[in-house]
Order: C-alpha cells, then sequence, then structure tokens
C-alpha cells in the first residue's frame, strides 16, 4: 500500500478566482495580464498554484491577495477542471472560487504589478486556456444563486435605491425586468429598511435610500426560496 505513494502519477493543483463586481456600468469582472509563458501578456482570471502547507480556502485568498492587493474577501468554491489538456505545459487541475464585491469599496486595495482591471462581463476579453468556460459556469451559478438567496449585500453600496437594486438584478440576469413585479418580490423578502433619506441625483423629488436588514438577509441566505423574477 506504501509503494503506490511513490508509483502514482503526480499532478499540479492550481485555484482560479472569479470575481465580480459591480459599479453604475453593470455587472464586471475583474481580469489581469498572465506574466509568464504559455500565453504571457493575455487576459486571465487571477489564478496560482496550492503550496504544500495549504488548504484551497487559504490558497486562494493568499493568491488574490499578492495579485491585486484585495484581503478579507469571501469567497465560495464554484467547481473542479481537469480536462487532460486544459494547461499545455503541464497535468494541471483546477479549483475555481468566485465572489462578489463592492468595486467602489475595494479599488483603494488595489495593487497594480499585474494590471488588475475590471472588464464588463458582457465585454471581456477572450481569456487564456479553459478560463472563458470557468467564467460561463460562474455566472450560471450567480444567476441560480439570484433566483433562489438574496443577492446584493456584497455589491451594493451600504445605502441605495430601489433603481439602483434592480439595474444589479437586471444585469445579472441579463434582461429587463418588470419594475412593480421586481418591487413586490423584493418587498415580500422583507429584508429591506426604507430609510428617511433621498437620493437627489437621481430625479428632481429624489429617489428614497434603503439599506439591508442584515440579521433578516442572512437567515433568507440559510433558507432556500423561490424568486419568479
Amino acid at each position: 500500500m506504501l509503494n503506490s505513494y511513490s508509483t502514482a502519477d503526480k499532478v499540479l493543483l492550481a485555484v482560479d478566482c472569479i470575481i465580480f463586481g459591480f459599479d453604475h456600468e453593470g455587472l464586471k469582472i475583474l481580469l489581469i495580464k498572465r506574466d509568464f509563458e504559455p500565453e504571457k501578456g493575455k487576459w486571465s482570471l487571477i489564478g496560482g498554484f496550492l503550496k504544500k502547507e495549504e488548504v484551497l480556502d487559504s490558497a486562494a485568498l493568499r493568491i488574490l491577495e499578492s495579485y491585486t492587493g484585495l484581503q478579507d474577501i469571501y469567497m465560495e468554491q464554484l467547481h473542479a477542471y481537469s480536462d487532460i489538456d486544459r494547461d499545455p505545459v503541464e497535468r494541471t487541475i483546477s479549483v475555481a472560487y468566485y465572489a462578489l464585491i463592492n468595486i467602489e469599496n475595494h479599488n483603494a486595495e488595489m495593487i497594480q504589478n499585474y494590471d488588475p482591471q475590471w472588464f464588463k462581463v458582457a465585454d471581456a476579453p477572450k481569456l487564456i486556456f479553459d478560463h472563458d468556460s470557468m467564467l460561463r459556469h460562474a455566472i450560471r451559478r450567480l444567476r441560480y444563486r439570484t433566483s433562489i438567496k438574496p443577492v446584493g449585500f456584497e455589491l451594493l453600496p451600504e445605502k441605495f435605491t430601489m433603481r439602483q437594486l434592480l439595474e444589479l438584478y437586471e444585469s445579472i440576469l441579463d434582461k429587463e425586468l418588470d419594475k412593480r413585479n421586481f418591487i413586490s418580490k423584493i418587498n415580500s423578502l422583507d429584508i429591506l429598511v426604507k430609510l428617511d433619506e433621498k437620493d437627489m441625483q437621481s430625479s428632481r423629488k429624489g429617489s428614497y435610500l434603503y439599506t439591508f436588514d442584515k440579521e433578516k438577509y442572512d437567515a433568507k441566505l440559510l433558507n432556500d426560496f423561490v424568486l419568479n423574477l
């Protein structure tokens, strides 16, 4: 039995991070330019290799911080990718993670060593290896999550308008939503607190600002529901 370790094939294990952000332009993806061959200079997800002393979650956080400067980002494991020829250099299995962040809150942390840049998801450039497939998979997961769990806490400012929340959902789902139906469905979740403040930039009368009730929001995360938008 012990001999099986020495005779077993050795493969590399990579971790790739799919970071979604949101601002006034819509849903975006954070990419970097690869700084080594193969595919040097081409756009890539943020990735690196697992170290012997690491677990996957800590490797994902280390890799994200080393390439972008971003810290304390909550990431969920998405999927493992094991096509034999996915990396032309070495047999490499990749475990992908994805995260949602508010761009304005984190841009100050960004380091420029690897030229990290935000792209609108619809305008993202072609990526190296199978990273395009990873991105599509993450988008599908995010859309599914939107149908059964609330989103917005990680992506919107602390105070936001109903219009901003609507635009977030429309960006994720890539479709126009009926405003009245959306407001009715969101209010039925009972996760919003309407404030006695208005955003006066949106219209002459202004738009009321909202914030999330964190306790109720977190409770909804634990219990799936169906949000037919």
